[in-house]
């Protein structure tokens, strides 16, 4: 079976990739492997050759290089990666060393008999440092450590923080950087295990099984990567970073998007707290969430028939590792597609609706996202994320809090976003597009309008690279002005959004430097290759200015020309007692719908 020329590295790949680097004098007994992916061809070019993207950072002295790897030619180019910019994405074997080093330090273990806790029964929390511009952090990778108390091995560990009390640990010279010891908190003692019948309460009777079968296989099929199913055809891809990657989306051969993956999020919290101020997560950059993909289970992860499929990343010795189940593709019906009965003729019609679901679930420390792609018959795209896991807690204090929930006694639960970015890359039946802005607007009551009810549609052509706000009754549509449909009007899709805060930290912030992507709900770049992420390539410890507000800096010309939308979307969670102990699925989505891309109902066909 031919590789296709974006489809993920396979295990040989990476192994080569390792190989290479290893032959070439870059791998050492200290050496590991942040982040191994397809290093992609400009989508113009195609070039045959494949390429693998390595970034390498060395335990003993922080030393970090973007290697890329021809996995034709086996040349290797290194590039230093410059801390001032930003450092290489956190280790899981970072993680592991923090206990080790905590444990060792008298500071911290004073800190601890303090609070009258024992380092033995202490989980801790490493956590993404940010960039504040201290002095004396210059130049140290870093992590921000707050702790847990574990009263045994099945205790879920969130019910419990060690609160007022944040160790900023130097993983380079493994060793505690400076302690802050704010306040002396009771640790809550109500139990979070809600697996517990004591927790959970008796089982809830009287629901009968639910089975969605269906007889003769599914409609969809797969050809290596290549899925096609209806009128639809794409590549369904992975990578370490951004998870699921989503190319050359098509309609009946006509294309709709080249690449769409989610390019970044960030969690931001509102705590202002000494010990919690710096809490801003960036999952996709600094923590690579595609490598916590959970693997599947039949029956509670998906139900149906499903098609599960495995990827392969590579460890951080750069070695494959297979994460089985990790994609689930299946049907679902989604109710009525359309329907009418007729007065005058008698005629009754009903058709359903049902969409080709692909997705994954990952999980990053205390949060689990699950992210869905959907595709529908009528030609409609959507994205949705589906949130849940633990509340990231503090402890609560006994005189309240402006910036939390006490959701247990307490146990207070700090309000965060949760803001995602999608990176579409338009093909909207070809590669030049253009996006308008379109405002449906109420007219004045004056001779044209006597009676008031008149309202209307006004239209803003987007001209140079940009970003924007939402508003009500704004969407935006994207369209191929070199492409008429029936009526004379170009094809298009319409990106329709959810109307929910952007980035609520202060605009002079830190986090609103840092994730910048997220103070806007739309960004609209011209194409350049080397522009993947929202914020950046190189998030851990950056001080911001990188992706976005650098990508438009220029003001391209974006009129009928290759562009990328980027879509900031996501939640504003002010955690409610029902979140607790373990939250309830919430929803964050956008949708793309065909707007005169079709010259009527594509879906008349539809047994």
């Amino acid at each position: 079976m031919t590789t296709h020329p974006l489809s993920a590295l396979t295990a040989d790949e990476i192994t080569v990739a390792r190989r290479v680097l290893t032959d070439a004098g870059h791998v050492g007994t200290e050496t590991r492997f942040a982040y191994v992916g397809l290093d992609e061809p400009d989508k113009r070019e195609r070039a045959p050759e494949r390429r693998a993207r390595v970034l390498l950072l060395d335990l003993g002295t922080g030393a970090a290089n973007d290697a890329r790897v021809s996995l034709t030619t086996e040349a290797v180019e290194i590039t230093p990666v410059d801390g001032a910019i930003g450092q290489l994405p956190i280790l899981d074997e970072e993680f592991g060393i923090i206990g080790p080093i905590l444990n060792e330090s008298p500071d911290w273990l004073a800190a601890l008999e303090k609070r009258g806790v024992e380092p033995d029964s202490v989980i801790y929390a490493p956590l993404s440092a940010g960039n504040y511009g201290y002095l004396d952090e210059e130049g140290k990778r870093l992590l921000r450590v707050l702790a847990f108390l574990q009263d045994h091995p099945q205790d879920h560990c969130w019910a419990h923080p060690v609160d007022g009390l944040c160790a900023y640990v130097d993983l380079v010279a493994r060793k505690l950087h400076k302690l802050i010891d704010h306040r002396v908190h009771e640790v809550p003692e109500e139990s979070g295990n809600y697996q517990d019948p004591e927790v959970a309460g008796p089982p809830l009777e009287g629901l009968k099984p639910i089975e969605i079968r269906q007889p003769e296989g599914p409609s969809f099929r797969f050809d290596g990567d290549e899925l096609r199913w209806a009128n639809w055809s794409l590549h369904v891809g992975f990578d370490t970073r951004e998870g699921l990657v989503l190319r050359e989306i098509a309609f009946s051969g006509r294309p709709i998007v080249q690449r769409a993956s989610i390019a970044e999020m960030v969690v931001p919290y509102a705590d202002p707290s000494p010990v919690r101020f710096w809490q801003n997560y960036f999952d996709t950059g600094e923590y690579l969430f595609g490598r916590y993909a959970n693997s599947l289970k039949l029956g509670c992860d998906c139900l149906g028939e499903i098609t599960y499929l495995d990827v392969t990343v590579a460890d951080e010795l750069g070695n494959p590792r297979v994460i089985e189940n990790a994609i689930c593709v299946h049907e679902e019906d989604f109710g009525t597609l359309w329907k009418h009965t007729d007065l005058f003729t008698g005629i009754a019609e009903t058709r359903r609706q049902r969409r080709l679901v692909i997705s994954f679930f990952t999980t990053v420390g205390n949060y689990d996202y699950g992210f869905y792609w959907y595709l529908y018959l009528d030609g409609t795209i959507e994205c949705e994320v589906k949130l849940t896991g633990f509340l990231f807690t503090s402890a609560y204090p006994e005189e309240g809090s402006v910036f939390a929930t006490q959701v247990a006694p307490g146990l207070g639960a700090p309000y965060h976003q949760h803001l995602f970015c999608a990176r579409l890359d338009l093909t909207i039946d070809g590669d030049l597009n253009a996006v308008d802005e379109i405002d449906v607007v109420a007219r004045p009551m004056d001779e044209a309008n006597p009676h008031g009810n008149a309202f209307t549609t006004k239209t803003t052509r987007l001209t140079n690279e940009t970003a924007r706000d939402a508003a009500p009754n704004r969407v935006w549509r994207i369209v191929n002005p070199d492409k008429l449909n029936r009526m004379g009007e170009p094809v298009g899709y319409t990106l329709s959004v959810q109307q929910s805060p952007t980035l609520l930290a202060d605009p002079k912030s830190v986090i609103a430097s840092r994730a910048a992507f997220a103070t806007k709900h739309l960004w609209v770049t011209r194409y350049a290759p080397g522009e993947r992420y929202a914020a950046g390539d190189f998030v851990n410890q950056s001080p911001g200015g990188e992706g976005l507000p650098a990508y438009t800096a220029a003001g391209r010309d974006i009129d009928g020309q290759d562009i990328v939308l980027w879509h900031t979307f996501g939640p504003t969670h002010v955690p409610r007692l029902e979140d607790w102990p373990i939250m309830p699925v919430d929803h964050a989505k956008f949708t793309l719908k065909p707007t005169g891309f079709f010259d009527r109902n594509p879906t008349l066909n539809v047994p």
